[in-house]
């Protein structure tokens, strides 16, 4: 017997921890606190003062100035810009307080199903859900807990698979030792959740066997079952001890993934014997049921899939066709072929003989690599998708929230914007604008056959369930599953988590994929728009103003965040109004800042965080421009997860100087012209620019990256020289190529003319 041990601070191997950094690793609660009448009250007073003083500026500032006094050209263009940034910039503020409205909404509705109800229904239920984690040159670390936490979960029918997506044979021998690690990751945990299956499978067998026929159950036997619950707790509780904790991750993953459901186990297994000692006596189906739950919890198939390995399926390098790929093949047998061109997947025929089996199941959960789950995410969201009225939710997910405990304060304040994102995407399931999050998801598979597009190349069938037309797969996928009349929904609580970039390089690969994508989308959402008025279905206002907001905002926020940095706009424009029309937003994110167990002057680190991103924001944007325009696809940039810091591109860390020096120099011009609206903002500017890069990019690594940049063009990367054989004769052929393709395709090199006749006339001599 193991005996569980926690303590308030573990020793943390091989991390150095930031000063203004997190100390405190628990997590948020999973069940969101129930807001008071007053906090929902007040929401709706931050909404009508934020609508009041917009519209109470506009009036008594920009259309009195052009009335009362007769204006130039100039300054009648200045008035209409100025008040078109203000009020784009009040849209968001005011999307993200009715976003924050309907989260607590839901939050103040928002009941618990019990557990017992929670195994009652699956009891009886037969529906398959397989785990999908798409994989890139991921850290074998960070796969094996994403895998472990869905391994798991307690959900009757469950087959995890790893879509590895590295190339298959590499030939640096460090990448070949790690995607072994990789590969091996499935049957180790496969291997350590075989010894508790196996002997709760066999106590499930003898106990039907023998009480087949009873209605209840006898106190010795209720006994056996506590103690089973106790040595499964203490089977996780030995897992936990065993962890190497190196961060923060580490110490969330041993103590809210094993250390929880062991937790959770050892609580039962007690309920069960003061049931004992107080002469209760439990039913057949009760116990069965309990039976059932720790088989769910240690029975799982584990598999990797790697999709370089054929030749009939994508090579588009996203995580988007990684998915398809194998969802594709799902429901299917198939034979492996060999051809010149590679292994190509040819479907068997009904009794034919197979190489690989890949069963179908009734839904999925896409789950990045570096996410978590807790213990009861499966059950409770295929519960909600299995309950009446709920037919038509297509996909249903907890949008992910930070690990908590960061060692950087980039991770920190990352990780505050995450949290806090978590409340508005809650928020936006109120008014049905929810956007599928691509962290994690559970997905009923027919939907996906519905939004399903297919295309041939090369001879064989591509199928796209997800998009992979942008970067943003999961926003333009959202579209097209409401264009088919499915709905999305955040189940309101929180059960997944995600990791938030380390570093400002890493960072920054991230949030430009984010900023890219959402202008080529909304052309789709119009035609959803259409779609739904065809179908008679209701269509809110608040709906489609939360979805332009969610896609566009960060087109306009940057550009107009450009405009008042770099333009001096006349100083009769500006006014105390301006201000107090974004006080609410402001005090609502400090205050939800404080809910998320952070700092009310957090709000200040934000605002410069999103000066020093101001750069990433424009060249997501200029990108999804520049794919309209020329229609060719963006790369899609994975976010490195690796321990070693990720140096970003000489753009990105020198505009952040640049912001901080101009607005020192707008300040002294205004300063001098006695322009203190002006010259205020600019100070405020300079010092929260200055704060971010101190605090999120760091002196040192701004100059380091400053040199690689300006350095970088210097090198080039020296290719191994390779030989080329000449062939003997033109004649030579490869013939299996030529019986596939139709021509000598890439076997023998290419011939000039020159060498050609040489070799003729050679030959007649």
């Amino acid at each position: 017997m193991f005996k569980n041990k926690k303590t308030k601070s573990d020793p943390i191997i091989n991390q150095k921890r930031q000063w203004g950094s997190e100390k405190n690793m628990v997590p948020l609660p999973w069940l969101h606190e129930r807001p008071s009448t007053t906090k929902l009250v007040l929401s709706r007073i931050a909404i009508f003062l934020t609508i009041f003083f917009w519209i109470t500026y506009i009036l008594s500032i920009i259309i009195r100035q052009l009335i009362d006094t007769p204006q130039g050209y100039d300054f009648t263009m200045e008035a209409f810009t100025y008040a078109a940034v203000v009020t784009f910039l009040t849209f968001s503020a005011l999307m993200y307080l009715i976003a924050r409205l309907g989260a607590f909404e839901r939050f103040s509705k928002h009941v618990r199903v019990p557990h017992s109800v929670l195994e009652k229904h699956f009891s009886h239920s037969d529906s398959a859900i397989t785990v999908l984690v798409p994989s890139y040159n991921e850290e074998p670390d960070v796969i094996r807990k994403t895998l472990f936490s869905a391994a798991i979960q307690e959900y009757p029918q469950k087959r995890v698979v790893l879509l590895l997506d590295d190339n298959p044979n590499p030939t640096n021998p460090a990448a070949l030792e790690r995607l072994n690690q990789t590969r091996n990751i499935a049957k180790e945990i496969e291997y350590l959740l075989a010894v508790p299956f196996d002997r709760f499978n066999n106590a499930f067998e003898s106990f039907e066997h023998k009480y087949n026929n009873n209605s209840l159950i006898p106190a010795p036997v209720i006994k056996e079952l506590s103690e089973h619950y106790l040595w499964a707790a203490e089977y996780l509780f030995k897992m936990a001890r065993e962890e190497q904790i190196e961060d923060h991750v580490d110490v969330f993953f041993r103590d809210q993934v094993l250390n929880e459901l062991a937790e959770d186990l050892k609580l039962v297994s007690q309920a069960l014997d003061l049931a004992v000692k107080e002469g209760a006596q439990l039913s057949k189906e009760r116990i069965n049921q309990l039976y059932k739950r720790l088989l769910w919890i240690f029975k799982c198939e584990l598999t990797y899939f790697e999709r370089k390995k054929y030749a009939s399926l994508s090579k588009e390098a996203n995580k988007a066709m990684n998915l398809n790929s194998y969802i594709g093949l799902m429901g299917a047998n198939y034979k492996f072929e060999q051809t010149p061109d590679g292994t190509i997947l040819v479907a068997a025929e009904e009794g034919e003989e197979y190489d690989i089996q890949i069963p179908d199941s009734e839904f999925l959960l896409t789950l990045d690599a570096d996410s978590i789950l807790l213990k009861d995410y499966c059950l409770r969201l295929v519960y909600f998708l299995q309950q009446p009225g709920n037919e038509r939710v297509a996909v249903t997910q907890t949008p992910y929230s930070s690990f908590r405990g960061a060692f950087t304060r980039i991770e920190r304040i990352s990780g505050a914007t995450t949290d806090v994102q978590h409340i508005l995407h809650q928020g936006m399931s109120q008014y049905g604008a929810t956007f599928w999050v691509g962290a994690n998801a559970v997905i009923r598979k027919i939907a996906l056959n519905d939004i399903v597009e297919k295309e041939w190349i090369g001879g064989f069938e591509i199928k796209r369930f997800i998009q992979d037309r942008t970067v943003i797969e999961d926003t333009e996928s959202s579209i097209d599953l409401a264009v088919h009349g499915w709905k999305l929904v955040n189940y309101p609580e929180r059960l997944s988590y995600s990791a938030t970039p380390p570093d400002f390089g890493s960072l920054v690969i991230q949030r430009r994929r984010w900023a890219n994508g959402g202008l080529l989308i909304l052309p789709k959402l119009f035609a959803m728009i259409r779609e739904k008025k065809r179908r008679n279905e209701y269509v809110s206002r608040i709906e489609i103003m939360l979805r332009v907001n969610y896609m566009a905002s960060i087109a306009w926020a940057s550009f107009g965040l450009v405009f008042l940095l770099a333009y001096p706009f006349n100083g009769h424009l500006l006014s105390t109004l301006v201000l107090l029309t974004a006080l609410p937003y402001f005090i609502a994110q400090a205050v939800d800042l404080k809910y998320c167990r952070y700092s009310y002057l957090d709000i200040l680190g934000i605002y410069g965080f999103n000066l020093i991103l101001l750069p990433v924001n424009l060249a997501g944007v200029i990108k999804s421009i520049e794919q309209a325009l020329t229609g060719k696809k963006i790369p899609f940039a994975r976010t490195p997860k690796i321990k070693n810091r990720t140096a970003a591109s000489l753009l990105f860390v020198a505009v952040p100087v640049g912001i901080v020096a101009f607005s020192v120099y707008i300040f002294l011009i205004n300063v001098a012209d006695q322009n203190w609206g002006n010259a205020a903002f600019a100070a405020l500017n300079a010092l929260a620019a200055t704060y971010a890069i101190a605090a999120y990019i760091g002196f040192g690594n701004l100059l380091t990256d400053i040199w690689l940049g300006l350095t970088s063009w210097l090198y080039v990367d020296v290719k191994p020289k390779q030989e080329q054989k000449i062939a003997e004769n033109a004649s030579e052929i490869d013939w299996k190529a030529v019986l596939y393709n139709g021509e000598n395709k890439g076997k023998v090199p290419h011939l000039s003319l020159k060498n050609l006749v040489v070799d003729t006339v050679s030959e007649s001599k």
